[in-house]
């Protein structure tokens, strides 16, 4: 494998390099049309080494082995099956040369780093160069290896995970069904135990109990970590996982009883090897149930240390919440990628005069540009703040620092929130850029169509958006539910509950008044609006609105016999239920960005980054204008005044577009889109160049639009 240099590229003075941060990882400087700000300046430097995060040196050798390595990217127009090799051999590659930057989060004593967070950090920053390579990476080292890892005993690790670990044992994630994705609980899949053996019987019992869309299923995968009912003595004891071998590792050929059918070729991601797997009558030794939370004995007696089924269950997902966690980071990845090369272009691209003689436009400098870009940006740094927060939490969840249950409520229902929240707008924000970038943004050299269609089924892994918003829905509404039940219980906690309705249902008869929002004039109004505690109270309000009104309206399917009854009470408030979770996961993103203010030292830099939240809160609101107004929260012309403090916000933004979009840490090896890399600027000097020098030669034509003026003297 081999290395190149930087290529050339127009520029100015590159950026500084934080401490800690390599120099190929830093972004290249392209000289700008912007106009110099006058005020404060974004320091980049500061900024992106803020943005690094806790594991800056990790993500830092991830960028760097990204830059540097051009055979690790994805090479578009090769087929499949070139493709699902190629990415199979940089793997090789990368367990060989480089096991720091893939075996982090194993134990030491396997020759990890017990890095989980880390370990995450490193392996989302593969989406820049390959996405199926980020993915095939997570299947084999964040699924299949973490099942071992997470759900195995220390003897199965010992004895299991050094093959998963260096790839000589590929190895597929088998949750997944035809007929179940989503609801795992109910997969057909069996695993029966034979005391007389000692062995489980695997067996799909139908064609929907085929586990479906795994990675490393289709051609690679030797091994699966099978997730299936484990029954035992005629009992059912719900779904565990067991490691199950399914092809000869010399023949890549299926072992007797295991089949499966290749997916085939795909909307995207088509580097990995998807397909399905079926088993008929398998079996596999006692020992090889994955039995960290549940064990059966040589005489099929069953056993856990957690008693109640349906708690042991979300145990065992629990502790595969990581893919949820790189999801999110990779979705922030992607939109600063997309952004930083929108923002570039259009920083350079001119487009229509003024007048007669006047330079064109900059696209930047149209106020629609700037709507479409802008609070993209902002909320981009919200959810790379946020999710900051939440490799936090899953670390101290993981290496045990912090490993409380109730932390664990708060990872699961936080992943699920954000990894369904992100995934959403970095789709929609690739898809806004190539539209930014007009014809040059379908190319493929200039990367948004690519990594649009790798990105496409990021919004479905792990679980379909809506079924993650709901669980984490569950959480916010289930917490509300047992504070009204336990303010229910005491007389003084019922009038504390009415006079409580009865004052916000008064408050908000005039919007915001307890906020101090009465003000006549529209500055008066704009200045309230860009008062932290204003924006959020604003996020609070409408996160508590709609848990409290769920609540509420899914009350009466407490207790009641009737199950489909209760179902259609709960399809009744199904589309709320899952909109709250979406306002909480914006609210924790503007808590996480406000925090992540007080750790900017420069005062003119932390200036910039507080219009910048102030865009991203008032962008949220603005986005839901619809429900302030019908719940009296705003009034029509509080509602006016968000939409055009936003405008007046962008214009300060202007100055510091690059600046901003650089401080993401992707340099021109990143980037790799032409229309990024300060050559559109050269055509656009050239161009104006060639009309300067015609004008003075006294060769151009005259139009004849002046010359009309000219004869009408109009």
């Amino acid at each position: 494998m081999t290395t190149t240099s930087e290529p050339p590229v127009t520029t100015s003075a590159a950026a500084g390099t934080p401490t800690g941060v390599d120099a190929a990882a830093t972004p290249v400087r392209t000289a700008s049309a912007r106009p110099a700000p006058n005020g404060p300046r974004v320091d980049v430097a500061e900024l992106e080494h803020l943005l690094l995060g806790r594991w800056k040196d990790v993500r830092s050798h991830a960028r760097r082995l990204v830059a540097e390595r051009d055979d690790i990217w994805k090479i578009d127009g090769i087929s499949m099956e070139e493709h699902r090799e190629r990415t199979l051999e940089i793997m090789k590659f990368m367990a060989r040369e480089e096991p720091g930057q893939v075996w982090r989060a194993f134990p030491a004593r396997l020759g990890g780093h017990d890095d989980a967070g880390g370990n995450l950090v490193g392996c989302e920053e593969l989406f820049v160069a390959d996405p199926s390579l980020q993915i095939k990476s997570g299947v084999q080292w964040g699924l299949f290896a973490a099942a071992i890892l997470h759900l195995g005993t220390e003897e199965q690790q010992d004895r299991l995970l050094p093959g998963a670990m260096d790839l000589s044992v590929p190895g597929a994630f088998a949750m997944t069904e035809t007929g179940h994705g989503s609801d795992v609980a109910s997969v057909g899949t069996t695993a029966t135990y034979d005391p007389e053996t000692e062995e489980f019987v695997i067996n799909t019992p139908f064609r929907g109990a085929w586990k479906q869309y795994l990675g490393n299923a289709a051609r690679h995968g030797v091994a699966a970590t099978v997730f299936a009912q484990l029954i035992t003595r005629g009992v059912n004891h719900g779904v565990h996982c067991f490691y199950v071998p399914i092809r000869d590792p010399e023949t890549l050929e299926f072992l007797p009883g295991v089949g499966g059918e290749d997916d085939g070729h795909k909307g995207g991601l088509n580097g990995i090897d998807n397909g399905k797997l079926h088993f008929t009558d398998v079996r596999i030794p006692r020992r090889d149930l994955l039995a960290r939370y549940g064990q059966v004995a040589a005489d099929g007696t069953y056993t856990s240390s957690i008693d109640s089924p349906g708690r042991r269950f979300f145990t065992m997902l629990g502790a595969l919440v990581q893919g949820r966690v790189t999801l999110d980071g990779s979705a922030s990845v992607a939109a600063k990628v997309g952004l930083a090369i929108a923002t570039k272009y259009a920083d350079e691209r001119r487009q229509f005069a003024a007048g007669e003689g006047q330079d064109e436009i900059t696209l930047l400098d149209y106020a629609m540009h700037r709507k479409r870009l802008f609070p993209r940006i902002a909320e981009t740094y919200a959810i790379s703040f946020a999710h900051d927060e939440l490799l936090d939490l899953f670390h101290g969840v993981f290496s045990g620092a912090t490993d409380t249950p109730e932390n664990r409520e708060d990872l699961e229902t936080t992943a699920a929130a954000l990894k369904a929240t992100s995934t959403w707008f970095a789709m929609d924000t690739l898809q806004t850029c190539r539209q930014a970038c007009g014809g040059a943004g379908f190319l493929s050299e200039n990367r948004f169509t690519s990594m649009r269609s790798d990105l496409d089924v990021y919004t479905t892994f792990e679980g379909d958006n809506h079924i993650l918003l709901q669980l984490a829905a569950k959480r916010l509404v289930g917490d509300h539910g047992r504070k009204l039940a336990k303010a229910a219980k005491s007389p003084a906690g019922v009038a504390g509950m009415v006079a409580g309705q009865v004052k916000d249902a008064l408050l908000h008869k005039t919007p915001l008044r307890k906020l101090g929002q009465d003000v006549a004039d529209a500055g008066g109004a704009a200045r309230n609006l860009l008062d932290p505690s204003v924006q959020r109270a604003l996020l609070q309000g409408r996160v508590d609105g709609l848990v409290h009104a769920v609540a509420m309206g899914m009350r009466p399917a407490v207790g009641m016999k009737d199950p489909a009854k209760a179902q259609e009470v709960f399809d009744d408030n199904q589309v709320e239920l899952i909109t709250s979770s979406v306002a909480w996961a914006e609210l924790f993103r503007w808590d996480a960005f406000t925090a992540a203010l007080t750790r900017i030292e420069d005062p003119g830099t932390r200036a910039i980054m507080t219009t910048v939240r102030d865009v991203y809160g008032l962008t949220v609101v603005e986005r839901h204008l619809d429900w302030y107004l019908a719940n009296g929260r705003l009034s029509a012309s509080r509602a006016k005044a968000v939409t055009t403090t936003i405008h007046r916000l962008l214009k300060k933004i202007r100055p510091h577009a690059v600046d901003l979009v650089d401080a993401f840490g992707y340099g021109g090896r990143h980037l790799r889109a032409p229309i990024a890399d300060g050559s559109e600027r050269v055509r656009q000097d050239e161009a104006r160049q060639y009309y300067r020098d015609l004008a003075a030669s006294g060769q151009a034509p005259t139009s004849e639009k002046s010359l009309r003026k000219s004869r009408t003297g109009s």
